[in-house]
């Protein structure tokens, strides 16, 4: 065999493995099926508190050790899952420490906590009936394919699962929504759902698709007073440790500050924030918000198993299909009980006559059985038309057990009594059968009637303002820059040199840098960069910037005014205010929006009546900063200052004003 030919076989057999063992674990491990919502470890957990299921408690011990009698894999996988499951409040009781969802704190160890099946869990998902058996892993025992389940379990309980390949991340919803939904829609109403969270908090669904999308997360918050905060609500599937760290963690890298954080939760959660002195609750909740776990974002994804395969489906079209397979199911369930009670009453009527008409007085000569059973076959066919279904030998044996005392004591009048009560379940069930919608309708009623106050909805729903983390930042740096090395950065230090600049910032800011020759860029926050010996203006981004400037352009060698807002940018990128030219230079650039002032003083002519004079930049409109701007005047300028906030001591020139060529202090010719 050449060497090709063993690689191609080796190759296959990969292949084949890997399929099967990435089917395995996609069915019958990580993804939940859609119709009973449980995962087979849960399901057979499930069957097997059913098969001990006396009313008592059972050590959750010997339910692991009897699952493991259906389950090929050990013991602490399904103690854990059993745990998971008892805390979702649900399915099964508890006795004994299962844990602190709220905390994390684990549960005890199996020998010392007991366990059973809830009120629920026996009324909604087991009928032997309606289940479809298959052999267990070693052949001993039968397990459930699936268990015939009249919640939609895989909504209420929500799972999470990692396959090969995919993933599932369903959410958890409130029962009574679940039962109200499945109502509206067997009356063909619309129907929406968003899910409840166990642990409480603050939802947003505003990008929430229908069991997919994007889902916002809040702890929910108290402020007994302006220095402490008490976080009473956590948001999905984080514990009040999870929670501390990640404050502390923000505290210690000086994005907010608190003086201590305490961690008094029991039955409910109490988190206890106490603020540094001179930080107010109100200046600490955006900072809680955008740097802890106060705030999650949680992407749901609704992938499991339907039909045998793996699908990603919406949460209504998984309510659609539970409620279509709970009128099915109730269905069977009337028609086999039907098909029982027709039995009873046919087995009740032969025994009527058997007994009544003393049919069993003409077998008392016979001595072979089978001329017995026809001599009982004969007699009855004059009452044929009183029966709804043929005779048969089965019938004949049940007449020929009976008992002489139960001839003896035989009582007429119970026998029609109980003969009518049969005959009004049937007619009853009849009726049920010709209108399954509203039977279904009533039966879901009646458990909206019995858990309402059980069950009610713990997470709020509530839309909120997205969180800037840069506005919420705390301004705990200092960047400094160093004109004679040419740095810049939080870890640079400015000297007395009047050329060095400091601003405090926080880590999130971007930083507009202005340069002498008219370059402007945006970088981030850095320890140390090296920018050059001309930098001019340095300061956070900040949209509601406006810039006044006056500029020399190189090629006409004369002034230019503008103002212009915080241009657009792309990080790092290179940009310019004006023109490039070896002369061209800012003269002034100062940052306000109303009353800034400045005083130019410009080259001498003897032809001027002033050297100098004041601009109003308020005379100059706001435009891009692109645009050239106006000619300051037609000399060149010596000298620009800021006066803004000065008293005026030289006539304010607006651009075009009488007596002036172009707002040049110069004076018209007669």
């Amino acid at each position: 065999m050449s060497e090709t030919t063993e690689r191609g076989k080796l190759h296959q057999l990969f292949d084949a493995n890997f399929l099967d063992y990435t089917s395995y674990v996609v069915r019958e491990r990580a993804i939940p099926d859609v119709d009973d919502g449980l995962k087979p470890v849960q399901r057979r957990i499930l069957q097997t508190l059913h098969n001990m299921d006396d009313g008592r408690f059972h050590k959750v011990a010997n339910v692991v050790g009897e699952t493991m009698k259906l389950h090929p894999h050990g013991d602490q996988s399904i103690f854990d899952a059993l745990v998971n499951l008892a805390n979702k409040g649900y399915l099964i009781d508890r006795q004994g420490n299962f844990g602190n969802i709220f905390t994390g704190d684990s549960a005890s160890a199996p020998r010392y906590i007991e366990c059973r099946l809830s009120p629920l869990a026996r009324t909604t998902l087991f009928n032997k009936d309606l289940t479809e058996f298959v052999d267990s892993y070693d052949g001993r025992m039968q397990e459930p394919v699936r268990l015939p389940a009249k919640i939609p379990l895989l909504l209420l309980s929500g799972a999470e699962g990692i396959a090969v390949g995919m993933a599932t991340k369903i959410m958890p919803h409130n029962l009574i929504e679940l039962l109200q939904a499945q109502v509206d829609y067997l009356q063909e109403k619309e129907i929406t759902l968003y899910p409840d969270f166990p642990r409480g908090g603050i939802i947003d669904v505003s990008d929430y698709d229908h069991g997919n999308g994007r889902l916002r997360c809040r702890v929910k918050m108290e402020q007994p007073d302006n220095k402490t905060i008490v976080i009473t609500e956590l948001p999905y599937n984080i514990t009040t440790q999870g929670l501390i760290d990640s404050v502390e963690k923000a505290a210690k890298a000086g994005k907010l500050k608190i003086s201590s954080i305490n961690d008094y939760t029991a039955e409910k959660v109490e988190v206890e924030i106490k603020l540094a002195r001179g930080i107010m609750a109100e200046e600490t909740i955006d900072a809680l918000y955008a740097f802890t776990d106060c705030e999650l974002s949680v992407s749901p994804n609704l992938v499991t198993i339907a039909d045998n395969m793996p699908r990603q489906m919406e949460v209504e079209e998984v309510l659609q299909r539970n409620t279509d397979r709970l009128l099915a199911n109730l269905e069977k369930e009337l028609r086999i009980e039907l098909g029982r009670l027709e039995d009873k009453w046919h087995a009740r009527k032969l025994e009527q006559i058997f007994i009544e008409e003393r049919l069993y007085k003409q077998i008392e000569e016979k001595t072979d059985y089978k001329e017995v059973q026809q001599t009982v076959i004969t007699a009855l066919e004059p009452f044929a038309g009183e029966f709804k279904r043929e005779v048969t030998l089965e019938d004949v044996e049940r007449l020929l057990e009976i008992k002489i005392r139960r001839i003896s004591r035989y009582d007429i009048n119970r026998q029609q009594k109980e003969l009518r009560d049969i005959e009004k379940n049937i007619r009853k069930i009849k009726k049920h059968l010709k209108d399954m919608v509203a039977y279904t309708v009533n039966y879901l009623e009646g458990l909206l009637e019995k858990y309402r106050d059980d069950f009610p909805r713990k997470s709020q729903l509530k839309a909120f303002d997205e969180v800037d983390a840069r506005a919420a930042a705390a301004a705990n740096l200092t960047l400094g820059y160093h004109q004679e090395t040419g740095f810049i950065g939080h870890k640079v230090k400015a000297e007395n040199n009047k050329k060095d600049m400091e601003l405090n910032c926080s880590e999130y800011d971007r930083i507009l840098l202005i340069f002498k020759d008219g370059l402007y860029k945006v970088v981030p926050v850095t320890d140390k960069l090296f920018v050059g010996k001309e930098l001019y203006w340095m300061g956070v981004v900040d949209n509601k910037l406006t810039f006044n400037l006056i500029y020399r352009h190189g090629l006409e060698n004369l002034a230019y005014i503008k103002r212009f807002t915080t241009p657009k940018f792309i990080l790092n990128r290179e940009y310019r205010l004006f023109d490039e030219h070896k002369r061209s230079a800012i003269l002034l650039l100062v940052v306000g929006d109303k009353e800034v002032r400045a005083r130019v003083s410009l080259a001498p002519s003897s032809r001027a009546k002033y050297n100098a004079i004041e601009l109003e930049f308020d005379d100059c409109l706001i435009k891009g900063v692109g645009a050239k701007g106006k000619r300051v005047a037609n000399r060149s300028v010596r000298r620009v200052t800021d006066i803004t906030g000065t008293p005026r001591k030289e006539p304010i020139s607006p651009m075009g004003l009488p007596g002036f060529a172009g707002g040049n202090g110069e004076k018209k010719e007669e």
